[in-house]
């Protein structure tokens, strides 16, 4: 009897530790697939990141080209600044105006024409639209009321028309 007690209890620990090793094996299978799906989501996530980088260095190449291209053209600008601001500082417009306002005007029109031109173009517009009237020569602009803000609305705050003093 003490043999089968001996044999039952050999085949109890050895069961054990069958079941034991069984269990061990499946959650080492569960836990590695669980790694290897973590593995292959990362691997992804990688990929992304490095592409992420990719892009970002290349945009930044961009931004410095076109950031050197705006301070190219800064200084353009402002070397046009410089130039007009001498110009102006020669001119006398005050005596140009009292001898030839007619040809002045014309002057202050055509380059503010052009002006205007240079901003519609600049930003996407179409600059090849005719001059406005107002800007036309000769005497089918001239004709009408000679006031420059005729097609201006009323800004003053009483309602009533602008008053000019035509005494000199």
């Amino acid at each position: 009897m003490l043999k089968v007690y001996a044999i039952l209890i050999i085949v109890g620990v050895l069961g054990t530790f069958a079941y034991g090793a069984k269990y061990y094996y499946n959650t080492t299978q569960a836990t590695i697939a669980t790694l290897r799906e973590n593995n292959a989501q990362l691997e992804v996530a990688v990929q992304t990141a490095q592409a992420s980088v990719e892009s970002l260095q290349q945009d930044m190449q961009k931004f410095a080209e076109l950031n050197s291209q705006l301070q190219a053209d800064l200084q353009a600008a402002e070397a046009y600044g410089d130039e007009l601001q001498s110009k102006l500082n020669r001119l006398d417009l005050v005596q140009d105006a009292l001898r030839d306002a007619e040809t002045l005007e014309g002057k202050m029109n055509g380059a503010t024409a052009n002006l205007w031109r240079d901003i519609i173009k600049d930003t996407g517009g179409d600059a090849s639209r005719p001059l406005p009237q107002w800007l036309q020569s000769g005497e089918q602009a001239r004709t009408g009321d000679t006031d420059s803000n005729q097609d201006r609305e009323n800004t003053s705050a009483s309602g009533e028309s602008p008053q000019t003093n035509t005494a000199e």
